[in-house]
């Protein structure tokens, strides 16, 4: 595996129009070549056996059971709103459409 050069990290920076100064230019080459060997280890993993998934561990959702709880009647909810129409809130109209 070839490392990446310095002069190839100043066409990237030219490409991606960032200014790097020299000492930068040497940086980002050494953390530029970390990566791509990083990658390249990740390409030679043996996947033949290894179905492919988008977790790890497999998911189950969890569900609780739906039921029946006391809550708040129409009236004790609308108790306290600033504007009340047709047993509803009444807000502000935030589209020019007619209903």
């Amino acid at each position: 595996m070839s490392a990446i050069t310095r002069d190839e990290v100043a066409h990237l920076a030219r490409l991606s129009r960032l200014a790097l100064a020299d000492a930068e230019l040497d940086h980002y080459a050494t953390q530029l070549d970390a990566i791509i060997g990083a990658v390249a280890r990740v390409a030679e993993v043996a996947t033949d056996d290894v179905p492919p998934s988008s977790h790890a561990l497999p998911l189950t959702n969890v569900y609780r059971p739906d039921e029946t709880r006391p809550s708040l009647t129409p009236q004790q909810a609308l108790a306290a709103a600033p504007a009340v129409e047709d047993d509803r809130f009444r807000v502000p109209r935030i589209l020019g459409e007619e209903a």
